[in-house]
């Protein structure tokens, strides 16, 4: 398929990006040795012929550092998606329908065959939905972790100070919800800051919230760290903080303790740490162990891989997850 290629330089990548101009290209940061990165190809090849109009690119992630430096490629696979040469969205990990889910969305604004948008309706619908789907959600460009212009920038420093807890949406990496949210809440510009689904303002009006006092009245207040982690580690009655998930452990400790869990047809919960650093760092502290996986039964931990390894080998680990 012409639209599925593999480039093994940086001039050869950037070379597939200005082929494609404004039309999505995918990305694929693979390793040849990882059986999840063959099985994500073969998605990718689907994909390929289900998207005509989108480029998908396969890189050995150790044969070209340069590029995986520049893009923060820690593990494989890592997708990451571009438009008119720019970074506009990332996947880590062997996610086949989150992969799909975003190429269909991100492919349709860029199609040169101007792909159906959807009806208004539809559009309204989807609007809604991300509007409401945090108490507080900022509509930005970029992300909090890496804000894409200064107004952006300001407002996420301004809700940080005042110890704000809040949800983004980077309307970079949607044409359609970029210029229907436009419409929607009769607000031409970004970011746009919306509470329990109500529009506050933008830049102006949030600063004006945080000069007379009255932001945090507005918004909804971050909760402490010690209380997200209890609120995570009780989510379910098991659970595993391990780097990955089910599907897809990706360290050697985090696969083997799957496996033994997987034994003991006992239900767990997982809980990716390399999604989300600041539970990552946190929890070695909150715990006081320092490695991961780590594994807690009814909010108390048990241990990591050693620990259930003992169990196991002494017959106690069924009885253990099943806090008897």
């Amino acid at each position: 398929m012409a639209n599925l290629v593999e480039a093994t330089s940086q001039q050869q990548l950037e070379d597939f990006l200005a082929k494609a101009g404004k039309c999505l290209t995918v990305v694929h940061f693979q390793a040849a040795w990882a059986p999840q990165c063959r099985h994500m190809n073969d998605v990718m090849a689907e994909l390929a012929k289900e998207q005509p109009h989108t480029t998908f690119v396969k890189l050995e992630a150790e044969s070209v550092p340069e590029v995986s430096e520049k893009y923060e490629i820690s593990s494989v696979p890592t997708f990451i998606f571009f438009k008119a040469g720019e970074k506009v969205d990332r996947l880590d990990g062997a996610h086949a329908p989150d992969l799909t889910k975003k190429v269909q969305r991100l492919a349709v604004s860029g199609s040169p065959a101007g792909a159906a948008e959807n009806s208004p309706e539809d559009l309204n619908q989807r609007l809604k939905k991300l509007i409401n789907a945090a108490p507080c959600m900022l509509f930005m460009k970029g992300a909090p972790q890496e804000p894409r212009c200064g107004f952006s920038r300001q407002i996420v420093a301004l809700l940080k100070e005042h110890n704000i807890q809040f949800s983004s949406f980077d309307i970079l990496s949607d044409d359609g919800v970029r210029q229907g949210l436009k419409t929607y809440s009769n607000w031409p510009t970004y970011p746009q800051l919306y509470v329990n689904g109500e529009l506050v303002g933008g830049l102006d009006i949030v600063k004006e919230l945080a000069e007379s006092g009255e932001l945090e009245n507005t918004c909804p207040k971050a909760v402490t760290l010690e209380h997200r982690l209890k609120t995570v580690i009780n989510q379910s009655p098991v659970m595993l903080f391990m780097k990955g998930n089910k599907e897809a452990a990706r360290c050697g400790f985090s696969r083997q303790i799957l496996e033994i869990l997987n034994g003991t047809e006992v239900d767990y919960d997982t809980f990716d740490i390399l999604q989300d650093e600041e539970v990552r760092q946190g929890l070695k502290t909150y715990s006081n162990w320092p490695t991961y996986p780590q594994l807690y039964v009814k909010g108390e931990l048990v241990g990591g891989l050693d620990i259930v390894k003992e169990l196991k080998e002494s017959g106690e680990l069924v009885s253990v997850l099943k806090g008897e």
